[in-house]
Parts: C-alpha cells; sequence; structure tokens
C-alpha cells in the first residue's frame, strides 16, 4: 500500500527527531532546518534561510535537483521529492 504525504512527512519528522503532528501541515522552518541538517546542508541555525532556500538544498543534497536554487522549490514537496527525502533519510540510519 501507498503511503499518504502525511505519513511520508511523519517518518521524515520523526527521522530528524521532531515530532508528528496529528493535522496536516507542511514543513515548519525549524523542520526543514532539522532535515537540511541531517542531509549535510549547511544552514546558520541563529538566522534560518527562506524556506524556498532549504527546500532547495535538502533536494540538491539527495540529488533530486542540479542547484540550489530557491526559484527551483518555491512551493511546498510533492509526493515523489517526499518519498526520495524519506528514502534518503532511510539510508542515513
Amino acid at each position: 500500500m501507498t503511503r499518504t504525504v502525511d505519513e511520508l512527512r511523519n517518518e521524515i519528522r520523526k527521522a530528524v527527531g521532531r515530532y508528528e503532528r496529528v493535522e496536516s501541515t507542511a514543513f515548519t522552518k525549524e523542520a526543514l532546518a532539522a532535515i537540511c541538517t541531517a542531509v549535510n546542508y549547511d544552514v546558520d541555525t541563529n538566522r534560518l534561510p527562506s524556506k524556498p532556500q532549504m527546500r532547495a538544498g535538502i533536494l540538491w543534497k539527495i540529488g533530486v535537483a542540479d542547484d540550489d536554487d530557491p526559484e527551483s522549490a518555491q512551493r511546498p514537496f510533492r509526493k515523489a521529492e517526499l518519498e526520495s527525502i524519506a528514502a534518503a533519510l532511510r539510508d542515513e540510519e
């Protein structure tokens, strides 16, 4: 059975030490920063970059994007991207 977007987001949240959410929500800046750290994308945790910058960096580090251009990541992650992120985090364990 395929996993829902909410299930994938929660798997990713747990993998980076964040808490699961009951309601369906996109990642917060803090959750994105935790994912960045997990995939070795360096962010300044004192002054977090924009969400598009962090999303682009995550996709770049896991090999889904060619670079970390924030213009390419203006919207929340799509299901296929979430699946790739979850798989990359599973590989790190």
